[in-house]
């Protein structure tokens, strides 16, 4: 069976994650063409990762190449804009965090990709981190008991590039970055259980932005078991390297997994060397270099399980509409940190991207 052809929207950080996942771990799947706005950049992309063709256009793109498949990893102000115009050629849309800007942004790429009869798959990795579905295998069996509360935690020393911290093509700041990790697993764990209220403290304590660098919010998610509380905890603040964690509390136990933290070697170098681990800094002295931190991150299984669907008809496992529910509750965990109360859910904001009703 040939593979399916995908295009890769982007050439940043995660486009390099995607690339790599691909390569290694989708046989199913090939990267035939790559799309940035700088086409030396694309060209670069391309040679570099081996990909047939680079452009610079989008319409140019979807024209003279036959992917099935556009896996959107662009800047968060871009995702509408390429996701409408791949559902409209006829393809099947990868789409990274967060969905979009807006929930009417939301509502029309779930449209327009039902319309075409296409999938619209949201790319949130926690939903396929080894450590974190191994943890969910055995709530899932019982040995914790009823779930009470969840605890999900990102934390760094801040973003790859410039327009994160930038509102305007962001949408928001941590919260929009990282904050939607945990609502999407939340929802995950809990088998899309409804969130009814979202309370949420923001602050800019340390980076040059227009945005909060740092951020607690909890959810209340409505079960059959009864009410649930979710605390998501994100910082562009925190020192010395990635920090993701969690932990689950049940009536009869307690769950802790931790991405990447249990799975590096130690090492001493006095002159240092090329890479640790992310947001890791410094390679002198003592590090910590981990091992397989894309895999453990969960990209490369979700990023099989979407070719898996394409190529079977399956339905993926998280989609356009868990990637608006998601964004539905930034909207409200920015209203709450701006009214300083809790903000109930179903909540539809007159509001051009979340952070605005924080800033404005």
């Amino acid at each position: 069976m040939n593979k399916t052809k995908v295009a890769l929207f982007g050439a940043g950080f995660v486009a390099e994650i995607h690339i790599e996942s691909y390569h290694r771990f989708v046989p199913d799947a090939e990267v035939v063409a790559v799309y940035t706005r700088d086409i030396k950049k694309a060209e670069a992309f391309a040679k570099k990762h081996k990909i047939k063709e680079y452009y610079d256009d989008i319409d140019t793109l979807l024209e003279k190449t036959d992917v099935e498949v556009v896996d959107i990893c662009l800047p968060n102000f871009l995702h509408h804009k390429a996701c409408m115009k791949a559902a409209r050629a006829g393809k099947h849309v990868i789409i990274e965090k967060p969905l979009c800007l807006s929930l009417e942004e939301a509502d029309e790429m779930i449209a327009e990709c039902k319309k075409q009869g296409k999938f619209l798959m949201y790319a949130e990795e926690l939903c396929f981190a080894p450590k974190y579905e191994r943890a969910r295998e055995i709530i899932e069996s019982g040995a914790v008991g009823d779930l009470f509360m969840l605890k999900q935690a990102e934390q760094h020393s801040g973003p790859h590039s410039r327009w994160f911290y930038e509102a305007d093509k962001a949408g928001g700041g941590v919260l929009m970055d990282m904050g939607c990790h945990a609502f999407a697993w939340f929802r995950w764990m809990l088998g899309n259980a409804p969130a009814v209220s979202v309370y949420a403290d923001l602050s800019r304590i340390m980076h040059d932005t227009d945005a909060e660098d740092h951020s607690l919010v909890i959810v209340e998610f409505d079960t059959p078991h009864g009410k649930v509380t979710g605390l998501a905890q994100n910082s562009w603040c925190k020192q010395g390297g990635m920090d993701d964690h969690m932990e689950v509390l049940g009536k009869k136990g307690v769950v802790f997994a931790d991405l990447f933290r249990g799975n590096s070697s130690l090492v001493y170098s006095l002159d240092g060397y090329d890479y640790a681990s992310e947001k890791a800094g410094n390679t002198q002295g003592w590090t910590f270099p981990i091992f397989e931190e894309v895999y453990n991150q969960g990209y490369p299984a979700e990023l099989r399980h979407f070719i898996h669907c394409v190529r079977t008809g399956e339905t993926p496992k998280v989609t356009g509409e868990d990637g608006r529910a998601v964004l539905e509750i930034m909207y409200a965990a920015y209203a709450s940190a701006k009214e300083g109360k809790k903000i109930m859910l179903p909540f539809n904001p007159k509001a051009d991207k979340p952070c605005d009703l924080w800033l404005k």
